[in-house]
């Protein structure tokens, strides 16, 4: 059982593949800077609550992010450490909420709350296979 008020720290050294400017996936997209991805700093921010939810897990069990709701507010340059801090808010129901909060050695650079639930790992994998089943899965 997680205490309200407990956290989890993630940290990462920014390195090309962290930045904006690898976004762009075909030429006609637009440019990006050469400064931290929100993708990336969101994935940092759901590892540190992940972090935080492995102790409630029971073998074949995984945590899965629902919802993240946050804002990226300063830019980070490569080749610095950054780091995110889960905070638990508490359980409604099946979901577990949190604070999430990153930050670079100039201070906080994003913040916002994120939901995480708990799964089993076969049934996640079966869900995701039977979707595709009979579907076309080339995009369009």
């Amino acid at each position: 059982m997680l205490e309200i008020g407990s956290t989890a720290e993630a940290s990462l050294d920014l390195s090309d593949r962290d930045m904006a400017s690898t976004l762009p996936i075909a030429a006609e997209d637009a440019a990006f800077p050469e400064v931290f991805a929100t993708s990336r700093m969101v994935a940092l921010m759901e590892l540190a609550a992940a972090r935080l939810m492995k102790q409630t897990l029971q073998p074949g069990q995984m945590s899965v992010g629902v919802n993240v709701n946050i804002k990226h507010f300063a830019a980070t340059p490569n080749h610095i450490r950054v780091w995110a801090k889960a905070t638990f808010r508490g359980q409604e129901g099946k979901l577990y909420k949190f604070t999430i909060e990153a930050f670079d050695p100039g201070g906080k650079i994003g913040e916002g709350e994120h939901t995480r639930a708990i799964i089993s790992e076969e049934r996640l994998m079966q869900g995701a296979r039977s979707r595709m089943e009979g579907k076309n899965t080339s995009a369009g």
